[in-house]
């Protein structure tokens, strides 16, 4: 099944349940694949595939992480409550992300593949791993990972 067609089927399911939260986020999911498919302009494609569905979902969550941090440094504790209970929705519609350990062992890999030492070279390393780890991985943890693997 389908990301765009799972998250349609759990928008009714959330609705028919009077899940307020989770049919709020839900729409919103749907709102944003529906302005992806028209940012497109093909007129033959009806659908996101997978991979365009987790990479605005993604944006979505990054949003989220946003508003809470925001919301807590302006004292506004209630909001960036409500914020975290349509992330917790958000993130269960994301693969698992890699672990740490896991990162490290591809970053490794890649300096010693691309024969990286210094510093000058970090930019090409990290492009590396992403291409690799693209969607697997949080991008701020590869960031400081490859960052302590460089040094």
């Amino acid at each position: 099944m389908s990301i765009h067609l799972k998250i349609n089927n759990d928008a009714k399911e959330a609705m028919l349940k009077k899940e307020a939260v989770r049919s709020l986020v839900l729409k919103g999911v749907k709102a944003a694949f529906v302005n992806e498919l028209m940012a497109q302009a093909d007129p033959k494609k009806t659908e996101l595939t997978d991979e365009e569905a987790l990479s605005i979902i993604r944006r979505l969550v990054r949003q989220r992480k946003d508003s809470i941090d925001q919301f807590t440094k302006g004292g506004r504790p209630e909001l960036a409550a409500s914020e975290a209970a349509e992330l917790k929705v958000l993130e269960a519609y994301l693969p698992l992300l890699m672990t740490e350990a896991d990162i490290r062992k591809v970053a490794n890999r890649k300096k010693s593949e691309l024969g990286f030492s210094d510093k000058s070279k970090i930019g090409m390393l990290m492009s590396a791993v992403m291409k690799e780890l693209k969607g697997k991985a949080d991008g701020a943890l590869v960031k400081k990972i490859v960052d302590e693997i460089i040094q």
